[in-house]
């Protein structure tokens, strides 16, 4: 069983090479003091995605962050949903972050895409001054992927050191919610001027997909609708280390809440 488990855990990694977001998916986004907090974590486009299971050497972090507290999570073998965690009073803020994984882009045509739909289009004067092939591009990718989940009033998200992190500056789950006031890092700093993809579904399923940009403080208002899903998504694209054997290194935020 286990044999069978890697395998399919390799597929899913092949396959996360094409596929773009990776986010933290809830069963239910509000839940009692003290109730189990289930998390799914899936890869894919749109909201629709394969659903990941629980490997060790898959995860360089796993928290949550609640009342003032950081616990690491600890999973098992195989666990679907992935993360299943005791809820604490208040919000409950659950990281993952991914070690470095390579990706080798099969033709120019999905690298282009990739750059284009992430607004990194200026990576193509650097590509083509470095001198470099079209051919067999390479990447490092990492995941810093957040998710929010109310257990009753009180408490708020922060910076946790990742090297790139959304952090919600506003409780989804207070009631009353408009807007979504986000504030997104890298390596510790505001990232001013970046764009954000935001995902929304509805509950029978559909969704869209809109763009919204940080301002000088890296932060960004991001309009929500009641009864919807949301995944917010940015991309750090930068030259790779020599060392690496790559070209390129791209680090990946993800934050994921519902509107009540």
């Amino acid at each position: 069983m286990k044999t069978l488990i890697s395998a399919l855990f390799l597929i899913c990694s092949g396959l996360a090479a094409s596929a773009h977001e990776l986010w933290l998916e809830a069963e239910e986004w509000q839940v009692s003091a003290g109730e189990a907090i289930r998390l799914h974590m899936r890869n894919g486009e749109k909201l629709k995605g394969l659903d990941l299971a629980w490997f060790e050497n898959r995860i360089d972090r796993l928290e949550r962050i609640a009342s003032g507290a950081v616990e690491p999570i600890q999973g098992r073998m195989g666990d679907v949903p992935a993360v299943q965690v005791p809820a604490v009073a208040g919000l409950n803020v659950v990281l993952y972050q991914s070690p470095p994984s390579k990706l080798t882009y099969d033709s120019w045509a999905k690298f282009e895409n990739f750059l284009n739909q992430k607004d990194l289009a200026w990576a193509f004067d650097v590509h083509a001054a470095r001198g470099w092939a079209e051919e067999g591009v390479t990447e490092l990718y990492t995941r810093h992927v957040k998710a929010l989940v109310g257990a009753g009033a009180g408490g708020a998200d922060r910076p946790t050191g990742m090297e790139t992190e959304f952090v919600a500056l506003a409780d989804p789950y207070a009631g009353g919610l408009a807007a979504m006031l986000v504030q997104l890092f890298y390596q510790g700093k505001p990232r001013a001027d970046a764009q954000i993809e935001v995902f929304a579904r509805d509950a029978a399923g559909e969704v869209t997909v809109s763009l919204a940009r940080t301002d000088a403080e890296g932060r960004a208002v991001i309009p929500v609708v009641a009864g919807h899903m949301y995944l917010l998504d940015a991309v750090v694209l930068r030259e790779a280390r020599p060392e690496s054997g790559v070209l390129w290194e791209s680090l990946w935020a993800a934050l994921t809440f519902a509107a009540p």
